[in-house]
């Protein structure tokens, strides 16, 4: 798990893939580093909710970083359910591959055009790099983030626990690098806008605020509703201030959407279809604290010192610390979480992702002769007894 740079012996052909907003802010730093690199060639597939203008058609953001080669594949229509998604996606990509073969294609994380990604990429005998397997979470997503590991030949983890899951999966622990997370990457740059910059940008008029993200949870889609209704109440009783990113596009998204209605024309809360990634930092960061489903209240918050209020059960199996408040998704344990949120507090940054050099790792194991080298047809290997 690691190992030393070696020249490259022909040029490589890399293909990013990125569905959202999230998976991008993840990849950012690594297409960055691979598309300036001599001995590579990066292209990056855009697809996914960065084609839909309900959410900010954040296509434009991955457009404005003048990589050298970018595609655009809409694979959806707005309302349309995840496994036709998926379908559509591995048949935009199949197409694209089997004309600009790439030698690797990179997928994040656990969505439905990860998986795409790795079907697609291990049925051409393309290597699959996957980032961030390993990891639990709840829901649907994390058997999604298991079965790319398993369609992934080379796998980029966040840290010793990840690599020991895939290990348990059956994988080559000589397949498996250790590179952190790639948005501490990003996290830990000089270079982010201000919090003043980013209230003129995203017209936030509060100066205190803390921040909702609630995602549908596809395993409880019956329950939704109910739910979406529960979280809307507890933030509207609550009295404080909210900057609001709108759900992903999941099944049971139309459930959130539909309450967040209500949030109209309150001046306590402004509501933001999707916020460019380093601009979403900085709003962080200077956040009371954050409040819903994400993993970005249990990732890149205590990496933020930013306490979270975790409401259900998608991140069930996500790791945990002092900061972080698990609630039941019903409007008087929301609000009890909110009262309680004021006393948490982290004293020490959490690394347990990383430390903010993932790209540099990331492009260590790209730079080897054998990474190159690396079969097509997978073998499943036995923990010892």
């Amino acid at each position: 798990m690691g190992s030393d740079h070696t020249k490259l012996d022909i040029p490589r052909k890399v293909l990013f893939l990125t569905g959202t907003r999230a998976d991008f802010g993840k990849l950012k730093p690594l297409i960055r580093l691979v598309d300036k690199m001599v001995g590579f060639d990066c292209t990056v597939f855009v697809t996914g909710m960065h084609t839909l203008e309900l959410y900010g058609l954040t296509v434009t953001e991955v457009e404005q970083e003048n990589f050298k080669s970018t595609h655009v594949y809409h694979n959806q229509y707005q309302g349309e359910p995840m496994e036709q998604v998926m379908a559509n996606t591995i048949n935009g990509l199949s197409r694209f591959v089997r004309q600009d073969r790439p030698d690797m294609l990179i997928v994040h994380g656990d969505r439905v055009e990860a998986l795409a990604g790795a079907v697609v990429g291990s049925l051409c005998n393309i290597l699959v790099g996957h980032i961030e397997g390993g990891e639990r979470s709840g829901t649907i997503d994390e058997s999604i983030r298991h079965a790319v590991s398993k369609l992934s030949h080379i796998h980029f983890v966040a840290n010793k626990e990840s690599a020991r899951r895939l290990c348990q999966l059956g994988e080559d622990d000589k397949s498996i690098f250790i590179i952190g997370s790639p948005e501490i990457d990003i996290m830990t740059s000089e270079n982010l806008p201000t919090i003043n910059e980013n209230k003129i940008h995203y017209q936030v008029k509060f100066d205190e605020y803390a921040i909702a993200l609630f995602h549908p949870v596809t395993t409880d889609v019956a329950k939704m509703a109910h739910h979406a209704k529960c979280f809307v109440d507890a933030l509207i009783n609550s009295g404080h201030n909210y900057l609001v990113i709108y759900p992903n596009n999941d099944n049971g998204n139309h459930d959130i959407l539909r309450e967040y209605e209500r949030f109209k024309g309150l001046s306590k809360f402004r509501v933001i279809p999707s916020i460019r990634f380093e601009n979403f930092l900085v709003f962080m960061k200077n956040c009371q604290y954050i409040v819903g489903n994400s993993s970005a209240g249990i990732r890149e918050a205590p990496f933020y010192l930013i306490p979270t209020i975790n409401v259900g059960s998608r991140q069930n199996n996500r790791s945990h610390n002092e900061a972080i408040i698990n609630v039941a998704c019903d409007k008087n344990s929301i609000l009890n979480g909110i009262l309680k949120v004021k006393s948490a507090s982290l004293k020490t940054k959490e690394k347990f992702f990383g430390e903010g050099n993932s790209a540099e790792k990331f492009i260590s194991v790209l730079g080897r002769a054998e990474t190159w080298q690396t079969a097509y047809q997978k073998q499943f290997f036995d923990l010892p007894y």
